[in-house]
């Protein structure tokens, strides 16, 4: 049974709590198909700087409410600069307002904890942006994809020409996404590796989404904090450095309490229990 959670109060996101440890953040503007306007640019990161450091909380689902997960970016946000300005005024004010939009996505990204994203329908533009900060994407068989930048005459500018390129793996593939804006449907974003799987309903795909952040949410939080840290750092770095930074983070958390936890739950085959971060 989910609780609303009322320490976390949002205009545009509802959060629950669906499992011990579990929490769900919703896009929580079913009228508009959950477009990002300026109010969920701003509390995506709040959210989810307070959800990191939040030690009940160990795993999150992200989701969108009504129709579809999200429609892209609500376009009256652009609307926040002035284009009489002179040209270098205007292009200044761009890009601290582009900026601050790509803040927004990597705050999920800089999450300790894990993000399973719970994509059902539409998952377009800044959709994608959005999920491809996310650690883990699931989704129903109706959802459709869509890199929609192209179609609106730009550049995807808040991560999907950076972090989908390293989650799909298949360069000639992601151009052609890229250029053409061409819909993918849930079986090829299985095919090309973006979902991990896809699920008959919203129903399926709502209770496989708390199952796998249950299991998740079940380990030792610091081994899995560690791991989230640590592969976003290998991600960026060459292998040599990455090895450097796992000896570094766990000089001190080898000595953690949960590695006798699990040793001893091995031992007794029953769950190992581990204290809130």
């Amino acid at each position: 049974q989910n609780r609303l959670m009322s320490s976390y109060q949002y205009k545009s996101l509802e959060v629950t709590q669906e499992a011990d440890h579990v929490y769900r953040v919703q896009l929580n503007r079913p009228d508009k198909r959950n477009a990002l306007n300026d109010d969920m640019w701003k509390e995506i990161p709040q959210c989810f700087n307070a959800l990191g450091t939040d030690s009940s909380c160990r795993a999150i689902i992200l989701s969108g409410a009504g129709k579809m997960f999200c429609a892209g970016i609500d376009l009256t946000v652009l609307m926040q600069v002035n284009i009489s300005a002179e040209v270098a005024r205007k292009a200044i004010a761009l890009r601290n307002l582009v900026v601050e939009f790509q803040k927004t996505f990597t705050s999920i990204e800089k999450c300790p904890k894990p993000v399973i994203a719970s994509i059902h329908g539409g998952c377009i533009g800044a959709g994608i942006d959005m999920t491809s900060a996310c650690d883990i994407r699931l989704c129903s068989q109706d959802a459709i994809f869509t890199v929609k930048e192209v179609d609106m005459g730009l550049a995807a500018d808040v991560g999907t020409l950076q972090r989908f390129p390293k989650i799909v793996g298949n360069d000639s593939l992601v151009r052609e996404l890229v250029y053409t804006s061409r819909n993918f449907d849930s079986k090829e974003a299985k095919d090309i590796g973006f979902v991990s799987s896809v699920h008959s309903d919203h129903d399926d795909l709502a209770k496989a989404s708390i199952k796998l952040a249950s299991t998740i949410a079940s380990k030792s939080p610091v081994a899995v904090m560690g791991s989230k840290v640590n592969m976003n750092y290998a991600r960026d770095h060459s292998v040599d450095d990455g090895l450097n930074y796992v000896v570094t983070w766990n000089m001190s958390m080898l000595q953690s309490e949960d590695l006798m936890a699990s040793m001893q739950a091995a031992m007794t085959k029953s769950p190992a229990k581990f204290n809130d971060l």
